[in-house]
């Protein structure tokens, strides 16, 4: 069995070399990380100056993330420097390329954290809506408070949060209810078949138009839309400011306002009616057409005989 040398000066040797090589260093090591600091106070610099330039023109949230987006930027570049002047023998073209595949990797185990991020950058470019607006998407309703390089905050009407995906908004449908100044209501009312149509509309109109909130410019309007088999149908249209408590608070004065109007004047708003005939066949007339009072009128030929008639033949 053979032994083994163990020589402690080789060890030290080593120890010795690396020491040297260290000190050696120490100024490229200083240098890089002069260059370190440089390009992240220079991000922070540049990062701050972006986002308080486009918070003055106010798209406060397209500076944050691009504020963000370019300081990070800056401080991966001047890491990178640090890196090529501590190691000579480690060119840019080699960070890149690393960079490159390594992107490629990361992009696929974060495919839709980027794909948010993405959207949001192109929500906030394009800006189809802002901070404050009120949107529906997604089956919910509510106030953008906050657009963020992952998702879209919005508070419902009944006070609740909902974060929604900037990928879903994108490429989904959004309605912007507040995109205008105004906004158009409707509502359908049923009038009684013998009433004056002319009557009831100037009614409707001049009561829509006296309730506070209803813009004037466009003025109400009704369209008549329907023959019902109980109702004459019509369809009040009127214009409010487009947020949604004003929307919904002057839809309801504006129920109340036709219905009081339309009841003054003795316009009828009927209610779904049917009618239905029971013939329970008893009397002496059941089965002569040209005398029985419901069923088909009275015809020619051979007609039913009436229940009298036919007892006695019976008999």
């Amino acid at each position: 069995m053979e032994e083994v040398d163990a020589n402690p000066g080789l060890i030290f040797h080593k120890l010795d070399a690396w020491l040297d090589g260290f000190f050696k260093l120490l100024p490229n090591i200083g240098v890089a990380i002069v260059v370190a600091i440089i390009f992240w106070l220079l991000g922070l610099g540049i990062g701050a100056l972006v986002r308080r330039t486009l918070d003055r023109r106010g798209r406060g949230n397209l500076g944050d993330v691009g504020g963000s987006l370019i300081r990070w930027t800056l401080v991966v570049v001047g890491f990178m420097l640090a890196i090529t002047v501590v190691a000579p023998s480690i060119t840019p073209g080699d960070l890149f390329a690393g960079l490159g595949v390594s992107s490629v990797a990361i992009g696929f185990a974060f495919k839709d954290i980027l794909q948010n991020m993405l959207a949001g950058i192109l929500i906030l470019l394009r800006q189809p809506f802002e901070v404050g607006d009120q949107i529906v998407s997604g089956g919910h309703e509510g106030t953008v408070e906050k657009i963020e390089t992952r998702a879209t905050m919005i508070k419902t009407y009944d006070g609740r949060r909902v974060v929604i995906p900037n990928s879903d908004i994108y490429t989904d449908s959004v309605v912007v209810n507040t995109a205008f100044d105004i906004r158009r209501s409707q509502y359908d009312i049923g009038i009684g078949c013998n009433d004056d149509w002319d009557k009831a509309r100037t009614l409707m109109e001049d009561a829509c138009a006296s309730v506070t909130g209803v813009v004037s410019d466009p003025a109400p309007e009704t369209i008549p839309i329907e023959l019902g088999d109980f109702a004459n149908i019509v369809r009040l249209r009127w214009w409010t400011k487009s947020d949604r408590a004003s929307q919904i608070h002057t839809f309801g004065d504006v129920l109340v306002a036709v219905y009081k109007a339309l009841d003054a004047e003795g316009i009828d708003m009927p209610y779904p009616t049917q009618v239905h005939l029971f013939h329970d066949q008893t009397e002496e007339t059941d089965g002569d057409r040209t005398r029985q009072r419901e069923g088909w009128p009275a015809g020619r030929g051979d007609v039913p005989k009436p229940r009298a008639q036919k007892q006695g033949e019976t008999a």
